[in-house]
């Protein structure tokens, strides 16, 4: 191993000193930091928030500090459905009720895999991944679907946000810890010759108390409700004594066994037109597996195009933070000269970011509209985020053609806007990915 010499420093400063255009640089970007120094103005077709094909999807939502981005945008794909059944200009579904019960089953999915694995050593990649992260926000699509199914939905006016759904990290935190010392529990009492019977009696105690914590710092959970508002026209509407499975059914009443996760994931060890699974990826035990079918990106955006030809807004996954501007809500490529800043080039392909670690799916949002131009391509697709009203325009984003192609993981459409070979590929036995794999990544 050789260390960085004294005389290595001395001709670092000197070629920086060299290039005349590197003081004015430094000095700009010390004052005002790095993204907002390179920002790129000038596009005008990148910031257009006008769209050839646009849903009406209700006024954009908050998560606030929390990592709900997966619960918040598949609800707002769901409350559009509601919208339309009771004709009501703007509507929100809880986001608590499923945050509360995606700890509950996250805790026992955790608890389980615990049980799973005694005989796995403590200082392995397995056990060691499993403590990492037992309980934390992040979700996916067919996770989400899981707690409909078993819990169904309802009105945020009938379980509204606390101050630990909106700003989740210290109740994670003591969960995080309650959770690891189950484990360590668990772990122990298997040492000492616990039978599994004993082992499980210890798990129920473990979700009990889970629960309790859960109740204390959310609030408990609707069994049934009474939901009251007034519709476009000024008419009362009651409806009263529902339970959530029941308000699902009626007013949203999406067959979620219909919609698939599309990914577009181009490395060498997942090849196209295979589905594939993520060992110890779900958070409710029993529940579908997550399942995604590796399609081309072109294939991703004809399958969206599909869909939002026929009304219906998508839900995807995407790598947010890459050239993108927050106050401006414009994601595209080119959105902030990085080379011209540094001098210097930022050459991997999709595959290798996702191959090196540089980039995976770490946000969900909704595609509300799309720009097609005069030969039918897409070259601008409308987002709505879930970040308040503040970034963007009123927190919705426009989202450039060559950036979907780059920085788009995932998408979730109803399987009758697929093609007839992609159908058949459904019911391809799934390859199973190791938990760290990079579409085994959470959206937040």
């Amino acid at each position: 191993m050789r260390a960085i010499a004294t005389e290595n420093l001395a001709s670092f400063e000197s070629a920086f000193e060299d290039m005349k255009k590197n003081r004015a640089l430094m000095h700009a970007t010390v004052n005002n930091g790095i993204f907002p120094t390179c920002l790129v103005k000038g596009d005008e077709a990148a910031a257009v928030h006008e769209f050839s094909t646009q849903i009406e999807a209700g006024k954009v939502t908050n998560q606030k500090k929390s990592g709900r981005c997966w619960m918040f945008s598949a609800l707002n794909v769901m409350r559009i459905e509601v919208m339309k059944k009771l004709n009501i200009e703007n509507f929100e579904l809880s986001q608590s009720y499923p945050l509360f019960y995606d700890k509950l089953e996250k805790s026992n999915y955790f608890l389980e895999n615990i049980i799973e694995t005694l005989e796995e050593p403590l200082s392995g990649r397995t056990v060691a991944f499993l403590l990492t992260d037992p309980l934390g926000d992040g979700g996916q699509w067919d996770m989400f679907a899981n707690l409909v199914r078993k819990y169904g939905v309802v009105p945020k006016q009938c379980m509204g946000e606390s101050k630990s759904s909106s700003e989740t990290r210290t109740m994670d935190g003591l969960l995080t810890t309650k959770l690891r010392g189950f484990a360590c529990e668990l772990r122990e009492a298997a040492k000492d010759g616990a039978d599994e019977e004993k082992l499980y009696a210890m798990k129920g105690d473990m979700i009990a108390t889970v629960y309790r914590m859960l109740s204390i710092s959310l609030g408990k959970p609707p069994v049934s409700f009474t939901f009251e508002t007034r519709d476009k026209d000024d008419k009362f509407i009651r409806i009263k004594d529902i339970t959530p499975q029941q308000f699902y059914k009626e007013y949203v009443s999406m067959d979620l066994d219909r919609y698939i996760s599309l990914i577009n994931a181009p490395t060498a060890d997942k090849p196209y037109d295979k589905m594939y699974t993520v060992r110890f990826l779900g958070n409710v035990v029993g529940g579908r597996p997550v399942r995604y079918l590796n399609l081309s990106v072109d294939a991703l955006k004809q399958a969206a195009l599909a869909q939002m030809r026929d009304g219906k807004v998508v839900w995807f996954g995407s790598d947010v933070g890459k050239c993108s501007d927050r106050d401006t809500g414009i994601m595209d490529v080119g959105i902030h000269d990085i080379s011209g800043l540094f001098s210097t080039d930022f050459p991997l392909t999709k595959a290798q970011r996702l191959d090196y670690g540089d980039s995976r799916m770490t946000h969900a949002m909704v595609l509300t509209g799309v720009n097609l131009d005069e030969n039918g391509k897409p070259d601008r697709w409308k987002v709505e985020n879930s970040w308040g009203e503040e970034p963007g325009d009123k927190g919705y984003f426009v989202m450039s053609d060559s950036w979907f192609d780059q920085f788009v993981y995932q998408i979730v459409i109803d399987k009758k806007y697929l093609t007839a070979d992609q159908q058949q590929m459904l019911a391809l036995e799934p390859i199973v990915l190791e938990p760290w794999d990079p579409m085994g990544s959470l959206a937040l």
